[in-house]
């Protein structure tokens, strides 16, 4: 009943617009990138809702969106108050839409191409041909595999898109997929006994990973929500649910780490916006 519940209440958050609060006073919408499911994100993300509930003296939602071009979409749309989405789409956000940079986390962020430990392709020269799996057309993850497969001159495999990051290794090890492109943090998420059926055979450079950034219209605001955001990391809630999924932390953004994304944030600008 609990999980029936957590997925209906997940699809209402992906598609309803912000809604006035109890009272009169509208939520401030937290949103997230979709980088796994939709139950996985709600359920993730609930210590950090509660805390900014407390902190902010109002509602709280946690809200996604069903790929990362409507994430996208919807942000440069200002539907969302606090945004944390990958660093390419964090800078789109920043240039075209005045989103403030908050912080970002400890934990290197990389892409990992994925393929069947004991399948069929084992290097380069066995994906010709195949059918490749990624996120969406604009997820970080997906970009830089494509960028990765035009440096292997593998022009002649097929991308094919997946909605949700926690299916596509379960579809290369039923051999739907040659390889898969994800997020080293979601692959070391995996279940064990799924993660060592799968090698990786080619990794990024680490990129800017999740970055919080806030909506400019709370920018009288922005030194108290990213207070907040602080103070939620020493917090006990915190703390584990950074230990939880493996982030060492919050850390500030480094000198033109964000403006090192143009070059991605571009081609998210020409899917989403056609220029």
């Amino acid at each position: 009943m609990r999980r029936r519940f957590l997925f209906a209440l997940a699809a209402t958050w992906l598609a309803a617009p912000t809604l006035q609060a109890a009272g009169g006073q509208s939520p401030f919408v937290l949103g997230i990138a979709p980088h796994t499911s939709a139950r996985v994100i709600l359920e993730m993300y609930q210590p950090l809702r509660r805390y900014l509930e407390a902190a902010l003296q109002r509602p709280v939602e946690v809200r996604t969106a069903p790929d990362f071009t409507e994430f996208a979409r919807r942000a440069l749309n200002d539907e969302y108050d606090l945004a944390v989405t990958t660093g390419h789409q964090a800078r789109l956000f920043q240039s075209d839409a005045g989103y403030l940079p908050l912080l970002t986390y400890r934990a290197d962020f990389k892409a990992v191409a994925l393929v069947d430990r004991d399948g069929p392709y084992q290097d380069v020269a066995s994906l010709r041909g195949s059918t490749v799996l990624g996120l969406s057309p604009t997820s970080l993850v997906t970009l830089w595999g494509q960028r990765w497969l035009k440096l292997q001159n593998l022009g002649d495999v097929t991308i094919r898109y997946v909605s949700a990051a926690d299916s596509v290794s379960r579809l290369v090890l039923a051999g739907d997929a040659s390889l898969a492109f994800t997020s080293l943090a979601n692959y070391q998420k995996l279940p064990p006994v799924q993660r060592e059926q799968l090698r990786i055979l080619a990794e990024s450079e680490p990129m800017a990973g999740r970055v919080y950034v806030l909506n400019k219209r709370w920018a009288p605001r922005q030194k108290s929500i990213e207070q907040s955001l602080w103070s939620f990391a020493a917090s006990p809630a915190g703390k584990a649910y950074l230990a939880q999924n493996q982030l060492d932390g919050y850390r500030r953004l480094r000198p033109r780490e964000l403006e090192a994304m143009d070059p991605y944030a571009a081609e998210v600008r020409q899917v989403v916006l056609g220029r």
